[in-house]
């Protein structure tokens, strides 16, 4: 029966929650989302969370230009998010992997350049050499420049916002191709406009 087995559906998906410091939260949260275009990946609200899934690009796209959209309010702004691909039993939704490459929130989002700080740890499930992977998504991200440094379960990013969500995107979609029916989970927590000093 299909979807019993890991990697059968290569759908992407991440959950995720967005949270602006700032007593007007639901209007900036609100504006955000009009803002953006998810017609090319499937998408459910509810009260905790949202998840987004589809293509890679598509959901980077969109998970993207939300928090972009958040963010440039200048108000500090925390995302929350899991990514996964290969989850076993993953396979509703199957339509949206149809649609073209073109990322629909690019243009609009490279507007804006936002100064962000991440955490993120990837989990490369059935995978004998995880820690290999591991290490040279953190050497790729180091190629990138966003790399600054290990910290305890995760690795620290810092750059613009398109440049970390370049690494992200190219740390958990190189993952997810280093092994066959692999079956890869990525956390990140993206911070911006931190009223706290960095801590590199």
């Amino acid at each position: 029966m299909q979807g019993l087995s890991c990697g059968i559906s290569r759908i992407v998906g991440c959950r995720f929650s967005i949270y602006p410091m700032t007593d007007n939260f639901v209007e900036v949260i609100t504006t955000a989302l009009k803002e953006v275009d998810s017609s090319k990946v499937w998408s459910e609200t509810d009260d905790v969370s949202t998840c987004i899934r589809g293509r890679s690009e598509h959901v980077f796209d969109v998970a993207k230009a939300i928090f972009v959209h958040a963010a440039k309010t200048g108000v500090h702004v925390v995302f929350n998010g899991t990514f996964s691909i290969g989850c076993p039993g993953d396979t509703a939704g199957d339509t949206y992997m149809s649609e073209d490459d073109v990322r629909l929130n690019e243009e609009k989002a490279k507007e804006e350049s936002i100064e962000v700080a991440t955490q993120f740890a990837l989990y490369p499930m059935n995978n004998p050499d995880y820690m290999q992977v591991i290490i040279d998504q953190c050497a790729h991200a180091q190629e990138i420049g966003t790399f600054t440094k290990g910290v305890h379960y995760a690795s620290r990013l810092d750059g613009d916002v398109h440049d970390v969500f370049y690494t992200l995107e190219q740390s958990f979609v190189n993952a997810a191709k280093t092994h066959e029916r692999s079956h890869v989970t990525m956390t990140a927590v993206i911070s911006a406009n931190s009223p706290s000093k960095k801590d590199k």
